[in-house]
């Protein structure tokens, strides 16, 4: 990076030394601006970081002395950069949960539909959102008929049709790619091209929540389709999708641990959008973020730590939250090869009334969140949450007697309790992210305090969500409480993530249910899928959020609603909670 700054340098020394040369066969010159766009390493508060600028250099130019120049600067280069703490896993996009790489998908991917920002969808690939009304939804609900726009091209020009569509539901469910997840494409019993521009999908029974779960992405037929019939699998196909794409950028470079480099498509059929190029930095924690934000050093972060926010605000910066689902909370391994201590509820339960929940939000959160009981909290009005639910309260001795009744006692005085030979410890892992790694000290202590050893690791999120293929911790059933943020399949309440059917294993790598089979919980799953009326689906998700509150399948720390850091320089600014960037189009820079 830094020979690219001093070959530029001695540029302009050889420019001084010609024009000097020149400077008497004519009268003063006149300085023309050029503006370059440069990597540098800068320090901020002590800490070197990688950024990317856009720079003015002066340049003087000789003229005839009978000719007058008005020199005109240069256009400013709109380029804007992104502060990201995690560095994205996968472009291909059914190969990731992981929302850092999620959120590129509204720039070099595609999806059938987006959200706006009041998270409502609106047709993309297609010409209108499927309804009874316009033929697009059978009668019964078992058959999806999409119309395609007759304009869709991929960035080489190609055109996007319904054959695109067709192979990329034929790579999630084919057994040779270990996708994150087969759900819910193995709920179809068909996808059919029917034309270039029509799309008919044909399930065995209603699909009730369609509209939030396909379509996230579409793989580029004529790209991959070589390498699967070559590799017999496109599990190591991710880098052809550089330079390939349906969205309004391209992925032009990825500099692992560096840096993401987007550049405008040269063939997006929506038109040019205003921002140039899109840089994705990477940099370290949260503390790096709020330090490249208040330097100006990149325009837009997110997730700051909420102790972060006045002094952002403090420097200019736009705090802007979006409602997309989100709470973070503990996910217990109650059966997938985790200890014997989190497979007893009555371990699980002590765990939820040990916890000091609203002082970790207060101490730790500025008191500016809460705690939230079930994962479908998030969702508007309650509407799918059991109204018999009793919250979880802070009682260190109803916990320790719980304890005491189930048979885990402190026989040798150490202060950790056992039950048959069995020691009452457990590792409770998260990523680095500081905010976790703060609440999994203070939770240990609390947990200690009633007789419960508790090892904290954490790992690089990379690594801690990865998949069961890529020995992620989680998915190997190697963590028996592990914290992260997560929503529903938003806006729509179902969720995959406690079916029996997605277990991973050496057979089924891309199961994403690391904590459990309760067939009981499972089968409610399955029923609300074909329930097609809000308020008997509603019934089914009382029955679902009761079960997992009441077991402890789940336990909410705080509210985490999208936050974003926006540098004043930028307009037409919106967020979507479901498709972050979606009107990314719409972006523009001020200087």
């Amino acid at each position: 990076m830094k020979d690219r700054i001093w070959k530029s340098v001695g540029l302009l020394i050889i420019l001084t030394m010609l024009f000097a040369g020149l400077a008497a066969c004519g009268p003063t010159p006149e300085p023309e601006v050029v503006v370059q766009t440069v990597v540098v390493e800068k320090e901020v508060e002590g800490e070197t970081i990688t950024v990317i600028e856009t720079v003015e250099v002066e340049v003087t130019t000789q003229v005839e002395k009978e000719v007058v120049v008005t020199a005109t600067p240069a256009p400013t280069s709109k380029v804007i950069t992104f502060a990201w703490t995690q560095e994205p896993d996968y472009l291909n996009p059914y190969y990731t949960n992981m929302w850092f790489s999620t959120v590129l998908h509204q720039l070099y991917s595609c999806w059938a539909w987006e959200y706006d920002d009041e998270n409502a969808a609106f047709p993309k690939l297609i010409t209108e959102m499927p309804t009874m009304g316009n033929g697009g939804l059978s009668e019964d609900g078992t058959v999806i008929t999409l119309n395609l726009r007759d304009d869709l091209v991929w960035s080489d020009g190609t055109p996007l049709t319904a054959d695109d569509f067709v192979f990329t539901y034929e790579m999630i469910v084919n057994p040779a790619n270990t996708v994150a997840s087969v759900y819910p494409y193995d709920m179809l019993d068909s996808v059919e091209a029917t034309d270039p521009q029509t799309v008919v999908m044909t399930f065995a029974e209603p699909f009730a929540s369609w509209q939030a779960n396909f379509w996230r992405g579409i793989l580029p037929k004529h790209v991959m389709q070589p390498i699967f019939d070559a590799e017999g699998t496109i599990d190591e196909a991710d880098s052809s999708l550089l330079g390939v794409g349906c969205g309004p950028y391209v992925v032009d470079t990825w500099e692992s641990g560096s840096y993401i480099r987007l550049v405008k498509s040269p063939n997006y059929w929506l038109g040019e959008p205003k921002i140039e190029e899109i840089f994705f930095q990477f940099v370290p924690d949260d503390a790096s973020q709020t330090a490249s934000m208040i330097a100006g050093t990149a325009d837009v972060g997110t997730f700051p730590p909420l102790s972060d926010v006045p002094t952002l605000e403090a420097g200019g910066l736009e705090i802007m939250v979006q409602s997309s689902g989100y709470a973070e909370g503990i996910f217990f391994n109650f059966g997938f090869g985790g200890s014997p201590a989190a497979a007893d509820v009555n371990v699980r339960q002590a765990v939820a009334m040990a916890i000091d929940r609203d002082a970790i939000n207060e101490d730790l959160l500025l008191g500016l969140t809460s705690a939230p009981e079930t994962l479908w909290d998030p969702l508007e009005g309650g509407f799918w949450v059991s109204p018999e639910i009793e919250p979880w309260q802070y009682d260190p001795e109803a916990a320790k007697a719980l304890l005491e009744d189930a048979g885990w006692i402190d026989t040798d005085d150490d202060g950790i309790r056992e039950k048959d030979g069995e020691r009452l410890s457990m590792v409770y892992g998260t990523t680095i992210r500081e905010i976790r790694q703060d609440a999994q000290a203070v939770i240990q202590q609390m947990l200690r305090d009633v007789g419960i050893e508790v090892q904290i690791p954490s790992w690089d999120a990379d690594l801690f969500f990865a998949s069961y293929a890529d020995g992620s911790p989680c998915a190997l059933g190697e963590v028996d409480m592990m914290e992260w943020s997560d929503s529903t399949l938003f806006p729509d309440p179902d969720h995959y993530y406690w079916n029996c059917s997605e277990l991973p294993n050496d057979e089924s790598p891309w199961g994403a249910n690391y904590f459990g089979c309760d067939e009981e919980l499972d089968a409610l799953f399955v029923e609300q899928l074909s329930i097609i009326d809000p308020e008997e689906r509603a019934a089914v998700f009382h029955e679902i959020t009761k079960i997992i509150h009441d077991k402890v399948y789940w336990l909410g720390m705080w509210d985490d609603p999208d936050y974003w850091i926006v540098s004043p320089r930028l307009t037409g600014v919106k967020f979507s909670g479901v498709s972050p960037l979606y009107n990314i189009m719409e972006w523009d820079v001020t200087e």
